[in-house]
């Protein structure tokens, strides 16, 4: 009876879903086509197609498809038994999931790859080393992927130089060579997660084995790491990528950074011009290494009044507001982005406008940022709140284009915004950071109740945030990354670091990704709001400076 709406597509989603489980192929194929991204629907159309037409899929296209869903683990149980996919690739799929943490996971594709076995990889995975003292040498496939397993399971014990002796004096000659390499690439793994300097080491006896892209993302920042830097190492650990990997934005740029530095300017100038245009960290730095001004877009044509009565009128867009006016978010969002399916430039930058005009402010910047060519930087990079976030930012010197592009992070400027963590607010407060600042500032009257109020969250926020800058020596990488996750973590890391690197470097090798992309993100957007607000040039290498280990700082910030 609703055809074409956000409701009526997620229901046929679930209907799919349920028919897969069920085991009815049939009534999966019967349904029309689906819009949302829940992942069963993709690997339930393989399995019927497979199971009643007799489809033939491509190891590539199944594991592709594969998400930790609940039908595509019965996909991938069917698939695998019938030798579409072979046990080397879901041993390669083990291993990736195996460096994830995702143990659940791991445990799930072992009991396929491993039938009957399941008990033997429980201990093995618990205590690695009683397991192998146990072990002869490996008579079959089966074994030496266990034995591979365990020994890559010793580089996350206490003593990594010690399990790397026991590993060469006892298992080095019984296994491949190309087990070893990747033993040794776990070894570098876990160890440039902990930012340890010795990471480099275990890459290199990695050789050139194939890793996943996570892992030879962080060989090349373990390479970085390394004072003085061996460029022509980094540039070959990114050689390893697959071209896919090669061609993102950071690993262009790295790739650039090597090339230049050694004597090879023209290649680089080359790679620095191909992502100079992106608007992100990366583009932003490629115009730095050129020596060219960053210039915004120009801006675009305002939407007209028709434009605009058109987005206006538009069912979807009508109840997703009728929904955010009533509180229900997720329920408003699904809703948006639904109605959002083939728009053009024009119709997108008009909806924006409507997000404006009704002080929705997320969905201002996340629908603009889906335009290809009218680039709108004054909604993508939009700021609310009539500088009442500047003042608050001045009162305690802090650059408010920083303040902006971190609640631009934190919260996309939705006031009431609450993380699964329990973050509150525009600046996204965690309780006990919220009472322990309003107690040192003398803020009377404060209650929890009230952190998401604008005022008390960009107050305590602003305060925090200048406190952890303090507490972190003035540094704007140090204390965004203090801020997302805790100011005693960026304190470590850098106490690891043996010399003064550029800030930069020390953003791409912060150990979480989460604080990762954060601290990038949060600074790109500082300098755009920068730009916004001055009209004056900006670099972000300049904004990023340099981070050397300092040992006396002493972070007491919660």
């Amino acid at each position: 009876n609703y055809p074409d709406t956000y409701l009526a597509d997620r229901l046929k989603a679930d209907w799919i879903t349920g028919a897969a489980r069920a085991a009815d192929y049939k009534t999966v194929l019967a349904i029309g086509a689906v819009n949302n991204n829940n992942p069963n629907v993709p690997c339930a159309r393989m399995l019927a197609m497979q199971q009643l037409e007799g489809r033939s899929f491509t190891s590539e296209e199944i594991l592709s498809t594969f998400q930790p869903a609940t039908v595509c683990w019965t996909m991938l149980e069917n698939f695998y038994s019938k030798g579409l996919v072979n046990r080397d690739q879901l041993a390669n799929k083990l291993r990736a999931t195996l460096e994830t943490t995702n143990r659940a996971q791991a445990r799930r594709l072992a009991g396929i790859l491993f039938p009957g076995s399941l008990n033997v990889y429980d201990t093995l995975i618990k205590n690695p080393r009683t397991w192998l003292n146990k072990q002869g040498k490996p008579q079959n496939w089966r074994d030496t992927q266990l034995i591979t397993i365990a020994l890559s399971r010793l580089a996350r014990g206490d003593n990594r130089d010690a399990a790397a002796s026991y590993v060469e004096k006892n298992w080095a000659q019984a296994i491949p060579k190309q087990e070893l390499e990747w033993v040794w690439g776990q070894f570098g793994l876990v160890s440039a997660l902990n930012t340890e300097p010795e990471a480099a080491r275990w890459y290199r006896q990695s050789g050139s084995q194939a890793k996943t892209d996570y892992n030879h993302a962080w060989e090349v920042r373990s390479e970085l790491l390394q004072l003085p830097i061996n460029w022509a190492l980094v540039e070959a650990a990114i050689n390893k990528m697959s071209p896919a990997q090669q061609a993102e934005p950071v690993w262009v740029y790295w790739k650039a950074r090597a090339l230049a530095a050694q004597n090879n300017p023209d290649a680089a100038t080359a790679l620095y011009q191909s992502i100079q245009n992106e608007h992100n960290f990366y583009g932003q730095l490629a115009n730095d290494e050129l020596g060219q001004t960053l210039k915004l877009p120009p801006v675009p044509a305002a939407a007209s009044a028709t434009e605009l009565a058109e987005v206006r009128s538009h069912p979807g867009l009508q109840r997703a507001i009728r929904l955010f006016d009533l509180g229900w978010r997720p329920e408003a969002v699904a809703e948006w982005n639904y109605a959002l399916r083939g728009m053009n430039d024009r119709q997108l930058l008009a909806t924006a406008e409507l997000a404006h005009q009704e002080a929705i402010y997320d969905r201002v910047i996340n629908t603009s940022l889906l335009t290809n060519d009218e680039i709108h930087f004054g909604q993508r990079f939009i700021a609310p709140f009539e500088g009442r976030v500047s003042e608050k930012a001045r009162e305690i010197a802090l650059d408010p284009a920083w303040v902006y592009g971190l609640i631009r992070q934190e919260s996309r400027f939705i006031t009431d915004a609450r993380s699964r963590v329990g973050a509150s607010g525009l600046m996204q407060l965690m309780p006990a950071t919220a009472k322990w600042v309003a107690q040192k500032i003398g803020l009377k009257n404060f209650n929890l109740a009230s952190v998401n109020d604008f005022d008390t969250n960009t107050l305590l926020g602003t305060r925090y945030l200048g406190m952890v800058l303090d507490q972190l020596n003035g540094s704007e990488v140090l204390a965004t990354a203090g801020y997302n996750a805790g100011p005693g973590r960026p304190a470590k890391w850098r106490k690891r670091l043996k010399g003064p690197v550029e800030g930069a470097i020390f953003a791409e090798t912060i150990p979480f990704t989460e604080t990762r992309l954060y601290v990038k993100h949060v600074l790109s957007n500082a300098v755009y709001y920068s730009m916004l607000f001055n009209g004056q040039p900006q670099s972000l290498k300049e904004r990023l400076g340099w981070v050397a280990p300092d040992a006396a700082t002493q972070v007491a910030l919660p």
